[in-house]
């Protein structure tokens, strides 16, 4: 049975339903905490599958000895682009895996006086137009759960996949099998609320004092088309990490 190994630096942010999806793809799965200390692999089967989840920290935290394991895994990064191997980065995933591959990864601004920009909560993703396999059956837009600060360029010779109003890139591929996804698409509605009791404060900061009301109202709103939507997507990165 194939393999994929999954990092996880938050309590409330796992691999959610996307963990379903791996097992009815025939993956056998490997989840690692590494923010608990568990190992990040130095080295892995090109044929694995790498999935790195997100977090509160970021690439900017690299050199800190209390996230070590960030530099581990962008070791890993650096070679499963180099090697060509399958890899899925959400969130902070998606930016560790765009710094690996030579991209900038930097905070998000705004012209406000305040500087700093945040997009936390649901908002539509746009699709590229693209025939490619792992956006059939897309549709053009459909909301989607945002948890960020930073952003990041598109790496050099990735095709970008997605974008959305607040941040321009949103999902890329680079050469078949290496995928960043910025929004959250595996959640289901019990993680959406890990990540309101774990992360409040961060809501807050980005939208104000109504903003973890504002989430749950919207879930409500927008979940039954996402969990399609999503699902879809999820199913068609993970096809197309395994037949490439």
């Amino acid at each position: 049975m194939a393999r994929a190994v999954i990092l996880v630096h938050a309590e409330c942010e796992g691999p959610g339903r996307l963990a379903k999806v791996l097992t009815d793809e025939g993956f056998s799965l490997d989840v690692r905490a590494v923010h608990r200390g568990d190992e990040v692999p130095s080295v892995l089967d090109p044929g694995a599958l790498l999935v790195v989840m997100g977090g509160s920290m970021g690439v900017g935290d690299r050199n800190d000895p209390e996230y070590a394991f960030l530099g581990q895994e962008i070791e890993l990064l650096d070679r499963r682009v180099r090697d060509r191997a399958p890899v899925l980065g959400i969130c902070l995933g998606a930016q560790l895996l765009a710094h690996a591959a030579g991209a900038r990864v930097y905070p998000m601004r705004t012209r406000m006086p305040r500087g700093a920009h945040y997009e936390v909560g649901w908002g539509d993703v746009h699709f590229e137009p693209s025939r490619r396999r792992v956006l059939e059956g897309m549709p053009d837009a459909a909301p989607m759960l945002h948890w960020h600060g930073d952003t990041f360029d598109l790496p050099p010779g990735a095709r970008r996949l997605a974008w959305s109003r607040a941040c321009e890139q949103q999902a890329f591929q680079i050469h078949d099998r290496l995928f960043g996804l910025q929004f959250h698409a595996e959640v289901d509605v019990s993680d959406i609320e890990g990540f309101l009791r774990g992360d409040a404060e961060f809501v807050v900061r980005a939208n104000g004092p109504a903003g973890i009301d504002r989430v749950r109202r919207d879930t409500e709103r927008h979940f039954a088309r996402f969990e399609a939507v999503s699902e879809r997507l999820l199913r068609n990165v993970v096809r197309e990490m395994v037949s490439s």
